[in-house]
């Protein structure tokens, strides 16, 4: 397994979490569908994940990036942290399908890790564990 890991490296990682969060809501193969808990945890991780691979995956936080700025155009002086926690809000209370929740949540943990706070402290130690289990 250790040697699986290592061959597999952050962007491997961050692929394989993304197909695995974009199947896995589907559910119609010999495995059930993973579980809204399982699409958090999962999306965190990828998240993460997305952090340490760099380049294809840092379009997504590009994406992020100019949605946020877009967003404070409209709402001068909304910062990160209150972003995340509308996303958070979103996540919790609407009714959202499994994919959702996947696709959701890995916008979070960027905007989580550009945030300062215990949300930023948090998605740094989860993209250190990425980097390890990757490594």
């Amino acid at each position: 397994m250790n040697s699986l890991l290592g061959t597999l490296g952050p962007v491997g990682l961050a692929a394989v979490l993304t197909v695995v969060l974009i199947v896995g809501t589907k559910g119609d193969g010999q495995a059930k569908s993973l579980s809204w808990g399982w699409c958090l945890a999962l999306s965190l991780l990828a998240g993460a994940a997305y952090s340490a691979a760099g380049w294809p995956f840092s379009l997504v936080r590009g994406l992020v990036k100019d949605f946020v700025e877009l967003l404070n155009s409209v709402l001068p002086g909304i910062t990160l942290p209150a972003v995340g926690l509308c996303m958070a809000a979103i996540i919790a209370w609407k009714k959202l399908s499994k994919r959702g929740v996947a696709m959701l949540g890995i916008p979070f943990w960027y905007v989580a890790a550009s945030g300062d706070g215990g949300l930023g402290i948090l998605a740094q130690k989860i993209a250190d564990l990425a980097e390890r289990l990757a490594a």
